[in-house]
């Protein structure tokens, strides 16, 4: 195949982050980025389809856009022929007449203008002879390459079965080098994207040199200042097409090869449109021995409504404009003539092969697709089906896309509704307890006023002294909702917990789920189930490597972590992580005394962090910093506090 630049490219500077583009992708070919921000390609799994196109209004996919090259052959010194798919007569409605359209085409440059309805017809032939020469094998037609690079990516168990037959553009181009020689220039017009890509598939006397699409045509009659008023009539070169110019319609190259269509005894089944062919496919399939019909399959509504076509397109109008400018062609055909032409093209060799490209993923456990559904809250679904704006034919699927890696949960709208919802909650329950509290703290004053003073100031001590550690901390209940947090772990955590934090300092009763992934919140889980320690365990969070610990504070109820970040110079030096590893093991001996104390003692938790005081104190001496300072001593219930050692 031909090398070119991306077929479908995203622009970061126009994309508003709605993810339409992710959600309407059959194939999934769009990603969340790794930040949650601009969508990303994978092209390998790109079929072409063009939908994430029109389903951008902001304009940020865009596709390989050919003018340039156009110009570039029109400009050389071999001759160049135009090649016009059909579906141009329900693009340009505002073009009076087929003959003027054909001469501004010509004015463009090219010296030969052509119908692809020829082509249809000459293709139609074909299939008519496979089908009607039924050998007990049943085929999708071939007409569509998105549909054809579907089935090759998708479903290659499928390949053998596409209709060995080549596409009504590349079926022209090879008339087209017959008749005007084999250094002719070919460039195919027409409202499809994935035929930009089709056509790096072919060379030699197959080869298609550029393709337009009719946005694309539009563009160059105005950078061009091409008027249909300045211009006389022209008509498009020979071979004339004949039923072929319905090609435009899903069935219209059925009823140009004669195949019958009959509900009883037809053996064609026609479908169109996203979700009518992709099932047709997995049907086709599972159950073509039952099914027993042959498959005519489009991705869009036909031709007519291609991505290439101009926004805002109307079907049925368009649809309109075909037909009646099929029946003004036919008028004036000479049948006779396209039969001799039919004689002498049919001659060619029309016959094509595919290749099997299988970028199907490995389906993931049962266990992990309910882990999946759990976590966006449909582990007690009793159907397959679902609301479908994630882009999904069920949860089910979505939660296997989810497994995959192509797919997040934040596209499930209930998702993500649900966890807004619970967090604004959440926050409004935090608050309410926090007045509850006060008021009994009040009320408790009258009566233990000097043991609460104590037990409050020692408090704050505890929670300026976690929030001033080096290290981020963070402590979490059995439910995963935040305990407390420092200043550290706010500022890993993003500007949406940092505003949080401003509401609730430490960010109390949040929801740890909701602000870690998967994998990382999962490692809490662990610990609190099993009541076991994970040391030194290094975790991604965004595009930032962190060394967690995560232990157990009290059985089955509390959890702690410390986290160092990986990036951090200090961090990175041999000598400086042999003194923080010493600090570390000391911090984490202070949090897990510290969750345990809050609640049991105070006065013993402010020795203790006298004691974490004096100890980083006399490190930072050793190691060169500053002198230590000295502490002034208190009284604590009468007993002198205990000295720290290093």
């Amino acid at each position: 195949m031909e090398k070119a630049d991306p077929l479908i490219s995203v622009s970061e500077d126009k994309c508003e982050h709605c993810f339409a583009c992710i959600r309407v992708c059959p194939t999934k070919a769009l990603k969340m980025g790794s930040d949650g921000d601009v969508p990303q390609l994978m092209p390998e799994r790109c079929i072409g389809c063009g939908h994430c196109v029109t389903a951008c209004y902001p304009g940020a996919i865009t596709y390989r856009d050919d003018k340039d090259k156009v110009r570039e052959l029109i400009a050389s010194d071999r001759k160049t022929a135009a090649i016009v798919d059909p579906a141009i007569s329900g693009e340009f409605h505002d073009i009076t007449d087929y003959r003027k359209f054909v001469e501004m085409i010509r004015s463009l440059g090219f010296d030969y203008v052509s119908e692809i309805a020829f082509g249809v017809d000459i293709v139609a032939r074909q299939y008519k002879e496979l089908f009607e020469n039924f050998r007990g094998k049943y085929y999708i037609s071939a007409n569509c390459p998105a549909v054809v690079r579907y089935v090759e990516k998708f479903h290659p168990v499928l390949v053998d079965n596409i209709a060995p037959i080549v596409s009504p553009m590349i079926a022209t181009t090879k008339i087209m080098r017959k008749k005007y020689g084999g250094d002719i220039r070919v460039v195919a017009i027409g409202p499809c994207i994935a035929a930009k890509q089709d056509a790096l598939r072919y060379i030699g006397g197959s080869k298609v040199d550029a393709v337009l699409t009719f946005v694309e045509l539009r563009q160059l009659f105005e950078e061009e200042d091409i008027q249909e008023a300045k211009l006389e009539y022209s008509e498009f070169d020979r071979p004339l097409g004949n039923l072929g110019s319905l090609y435009p319609l899903s069935n219209g190259w059925v009823q140009a090869a004669g195949l019958s269509e009959s509900l009883i005894d037809g053996k064609l089944i026609t479908a169109e449109g996203q979700r009518d062919m992709m099932d047709a496919i997995f049907q086709f399939k599972d159950k073509v021995n039952f099914i027993r019909r042959n498959m005519n399959l489009f991705y869009n509504e036909g031709c007519l409504m291609g991505p290439g076509t101009s926004r805002g397109g109307e079907k049925f109008v368009r649809r309109t404009l075909v037909t009646d400018y099929v029946n003004k062609r036919l008028k004036s055909l000479s049948v006779s003539r396209w039969e001799e032409s039919m004689q002498e093209y049919l001659q060619l060799d029309y016959s094509r092969g595919f290749s099997r490209d299988d970028q199907r993923l490995p389906e993931p456990s049962e266990e992990k697709i309910r882990e999946i559904l759990k976590s966006i809250g449909q582990e007690d679904s009793t159907t397959e089906m679902s609301c479908q704006v994630c882009g999904f034919r069920s949860c089910r699927d979505f939660a296997i896309a989810v497994s995959k890696g192509i797919a997040k949960p934040q596209m499930c709208h209930t998702f993500a509704t649900r966890q807004s919802s619970q967090h604004i909650y959440s926050l409004q329950q935090t608050n309410k307890k926090l007045e509850e509290t006060q008021k009994a703290l009040e009320e408790s004053e009258k009566n233990a006023r000097q043991e609460q003073q104590v037990a409050k100031e020692a408090s704050q001590r505890a929670t300026t002294m976690l929030k001033k550690l080096p290290s981020a901390v963070v402590i979490v209940d059995e439910k995963l909702k935040i305990l407390e947090s420092n200043e550290q772990f706010v500022e890993i955590m993003g500007d949406q917990a940092k505003e949080i934090n401003e509401v609730i300092p430490g960010l109390v009763g949040a929801d740890l789920k909701s602000m870690l992934n998967y994998n990382v919140h999962n490692l809490f889980s662990f610990v609190l189930k099993n009541n076991e320690d994970i040391m030194n365990r290094d975790v991604k969070l965004g595009d930032r490597l962190f060394n967690m610990s995560v232990f157990v504070i009290n059985k089955d109820k509390i959890a702690g972590a410390v986290l160092r970040d990986m990036y951090k110079p200090e961090v990175r030096k041999e000598e400086v992580i042999r003194r923080v590893t010493d600090v570390i093991d000391d911090n984490l001996n202070m949090v897990q005394q510290m969750g345990y104390l809050l609640g049991e003692n105070a006065s013993v938790i402010e020795k203790k962090l006298h004691t974490i005081i004096e100890s980083f104190e006399k490190d930072d001496h050793q190691g060169g910093g500053k002198p230590e300072r000295k502490r002034d001593n208190h009284k604590d219930t009468g007993k002198q506090k205990e000295k720290g050692s290093s």
